[in-house]
């Protein structure tokens, strides 16, 4: 191998233009001699670079509209021979093949390309062939060859070939990103072939290609290290969200905010709509004519819970609603946009994060993924929200319940099973999440109900005539009855239990309005 290798010759062939002619400038400045191809070598001549053809250095003309130009050997050859390999050596002066010492290539923008909707032959006519064969024939052969796929690295590569020419730890770096850059985009294009085209869900190979957006300071914990990652070249959700202030997200706050983005996406087309998030669970969720008093009725189901948490709304953040908001230690701000005014109160809490991120569709499909040992589990999103809703006791909901009953269901969805939510008048009363029993989760909701209504000095807990919300069927009727005494009135949960005559007798003996909605809600 090479220690330090001079660049006396490059073969460049770009889609992305972006700092091509400085660095080509710097590559002939330092002696190199330049191949390039089509678009390429055009944009190099007008800015008074010289440039051989590739069909000149092969011999052999582009040829089916520009698919065959550099798939020869005297281009594989000169970057597939071993300098120190006296046979490769022999081969390559018997043929006529010049050695190539770099090649600068980005791909075809096959992933723009869908992404824009362009029709099936424009998707297929951008898979690039010669480009990945060149990156990878270069990449292999880093002993000897330099392969450039990324414009960011030009600038330090120039300064590197000033002192004579790129180190062999330059050109593994190079070789790594080659490789991933080559595989993210085998990725895609079968990605694209097995879910848009062919229409599987659970292709016999998943292809996954994962961009890191950052290195995280440490995991769940400090002794664990992280980093977030996008699954698209245009980063979406959490990943995509604009930090617009406030210290660099950690691992468990972006966890947090993608759960409460997911929430508060459930509201997208509502009301005035405030999640308060703690530990990937709601602690408070509600409804009202302003964000401001929507924020005070979420805060009061779990003022305690609230400190620390993640507040995402369901629209722009205003000064009154970030006013009341900074008053209590708040680790995340979400919401789809925030006017200057309420940037400016929040910017007085440089500690706090606030975060733009647009509302998810919640029906939106895609897959979810979750590791596990030697593997992953993938299942679809859940994007559904009710089945059919059957009324399955003698007494029917009154309109109020419905609405309460509807909003209870919607956040039981996004609490971690066993799930209970309690609410009344578009607000969250009580939440029991991720128990072991879902009588436990239903006395919790309801200890918690009673504890917010003595810290706001109230007669009674908002539990009295709410509505509850069981993520999955009651099993027993122990779990409704904890319900009704909490002061519950109507129920709503998915059916489907053994017992479900057992605990529709319990409600009718107490008089409550419960329907079924054919679909639960599991959220482990």
């Amino acid at each position: 191998m090479t220690t330090t290798l001079p660049i006396r010759r490059a073969l460049l062939s770009v889609s992305d233009k972006t700092g091509l002619v400085a660095f080509a400038q710097a590559l002939a400045a330092h002696g190199a001699e330049l191949l390039s191809t089509g678009g390429t070598a055009k944009a190099l001549r007008g800015a008074g670079l010289t440039v051989i053809d590739v069909s000149d250095h092969t011999g052999f003309p582009e040829m089916m509209d520009g698919r065959v130009k550099t798939l020869h050997p005297k281009v594989h050859g000169g970057l597939l021979a071993l300098r120190d390999d006296a046979g490769h050596q022999a081969s390559a002066a018997e043929h006529g093949i010049a050695p190539i010492d770099m090649v600068v290539i980005n791909l075809y923008p096959f992933e723009a390309t869908v992404a824009k909707g362009a029709p099936r032959q424009d998707v297929i006519e951008n898979i690039d062939i010669g480009g990945p064969s060149m990156v990878r024939s270069a990449a292999k052969n880093h002993g000897f060859v330099a392969c450039v796929t990324d414009a960011a690295d030009y600038g330090a590569l120039a300064d590197e070939l000033a002192g004579g020419g790129l180190s062999l730890a330059t050109r593994k770096r190079l070789a790594a990103k080659a490789f991933q850059a080559t595989a993210a985009y085998d990725a895609a294009i079968a990605s694209w072939f097995a879910f848009a085209d062919q229409g599987e869900m659970f292709p016999a190979v998943l292809p996954l290609a994962v961009r890191r957006v950052q290195e995280l300071r440490y995991g769940e914990n400090p002794h664990q290290m992280a980093a977030l990652y996008a699954a698209s070249a245009v980063p979406m959700g959490i990943a995509g969200a604009e930090l617009v202030q406030g210290k660099a997200l950690s691992y468990n706050n972006i966890g947090d905010a993608d759960g409460a983005l997911s929430l508060i996406s459930e509201f997208h087309d509502q009301a005035p709509t405030v999640a308060i998030i703690k530990h990937a669970n709601p602690c408070g969720v509600a409804t009202a004519d302003t964000l401001a008093a929507a924020y005070r009725e979420a805060k009061a189901c779990d003022p305690v819970s609230a400190f620390g948490g993640i507040i995402a709304l369901n629209r722009v953040l205003d000064a009154e609603t970030a006013a009341v908001i900074t008053e209590l230690f708040t680790e995340v701000i979400i919401a789809p946009g925030a006017d200057e005014a309420a940037k400016a109160i929040v910017a007085k809490k440089p500690n706090l994060r606030l975060l733009i991120a647009p509302l998810a569709n919640p029906a939106r499909p895609g897959l979810v993924l979750k590791t596990v040992s030697g593997g992953l589990l993938v299942q679809s999103r859940d994007n559904l929200l009710m089945g059919e809703l059957t009324v399955v006791t003698k007494r029917q909901p009154t309109a109020q319940e419905l609405a309460d009953m509807a909003f209870a269901w919607t956040v039981a969805k996004h609490v971690k099973s066993n799930a209970i939510v309690y609410a009344k008048d578009g607000a969250t009363a009580g939440i029991g999440a991720g128990q072991m029993s879902r009588l436990d989760s239903a006395r919790i909701a309801a200890w918690k109900a009673r504890d917010a209504a003595e810290a706001a000095g109230w007669a009674e807990p908002k539990t009295l005539g709410s509505a509850v919300a069981s993520d999955a069927f009651f099993p027993f009727a122990d779990g409704l009855i904890a319900a009704a005494e909490a002061g519950a009135t109507a129920v709503i949960q998915p059916g489907g239990s053994m017992r479900d005559a057992e605990v529709i007798a319990a409600a009718d003996e107490r008089g409550l309005a419960m329907a079924f909605t054919g679909l639960r809600h599991f959220n482990h």
